[in-house]
């Protein structure tokens, strides 16, 4: 049924939960598991000249070391995995991959916001995903007060 599942990840804590979904459904599947992590280049844009290249580098390379911990994850439970780093807008990016490399599954986690936060934030990239995916979308709420 599911042939590739997508594993948005931001390497936040709460992405453990969200990979605890993930692996057994990939298991029974006999899935492999795209772990993606989105470089935001609204953050880039915002940083002044000086500070562009630092920002993106830290921003690289801490989205690399998302997707390596997912894929560590994945590798150990003798999954297949690839990992991706994307640039962009990170739910619009993770629907282009999704589109790009055939998902099946997106399986993103989200932690719950009062409907007071959601309207400061004007949604999550959870929720954007959600409204706009052509796929099946299972998504792992995360701890109250978690990121």
């Amino acid at each position: 049924m599911y042939d590739n599942i997508l594993l948005p990840t931001d390497g936040s804590d709460t992405v453990e939960q969200t990979i605890e979904h993930a692996l057994p459904i990939a298991r029974d599947n006999d899935a492999t598991i795209h772990a993606i992590s989105v470089v935001d280049t609204r953050i880039v844009q915002a940083a002044t000249g000086d500070t562009r290249e630092k920002i993106t580098s830290q921003l690289e390379d801490g989205a690399s070391s998302a997707t390596a911990a997912v894929a560590a994850r994945a590798s150990k439970a003798g999954l297949e995995t690839v990992e991706s780093v994307e640039r962009g807008t990170p739910a619009k990016a993770i629907l282009e991959y999704a589109a790009e490399s055939d998902i099946d599954l997106i399986v993103i986690g989200t932690h719950g916001k009062s409907p007071r936060e959601k309207q400061i934030t004007m949604g999550s990239v959870s929720e954007r995903v959600v409204d706009r995916s052509p796929v099946p979308v299972f998504v792992v709420r995360g701890a109250e007060g978690s990121t």
